[in-house]
């Protein structure tokens, strides 16, 4: 469903180790609408939810909010630490197109 690099993978475990629960924590993301292309990626350190979608790497938990799978479907998640722009930066196969700044898109439809 989703892929993490090895990079997001080190840094997501960095992340979880520092969390206040790291045993029950995960990266929760989520959609929700907004950003300048209609749909904003939201990531969160916290319990998952009861219905959402648990993927494991390594000692890593990524959470999916079960209503989004279609939009978040194939995605590839990678951490950059790049002086200008760091964090977690998400590709989407689902997306027509993309803001700027990476953190909104437009979802593919039949028209597009």
């Amino acid at each position: 469903m989703i892929k993490l690099t090895d990079n997001a993978v080190n840094h997501l475990k960095s992340m979880l180790a520092s969390s206040s629960e790291p045993e029950n924590n995960a990266l929760r993301l989520w959609v929700k609408k907004g950003g300048c292309a209609g749909m904003e990626y939201q990531m969160a350190i916290t319990h998952p939810s009861e219905t959402d979608i648990i993927i494991k790497f390594d000692e890593v938990r990524i959470s999916i909010d079960s209503n989004d799978k279609a939009l978040l479907e194939g995605c590839s998640i990678d951490y950059t630490n790049d002086l200008s722009d760091s964090g977690l930066k998400i590709s989407n196969p689902n997306a027509a197109r993309s803001c700027g700044c990476g953190t909104s898109f437009e979802p593919k439809t039949k028209e597009n």
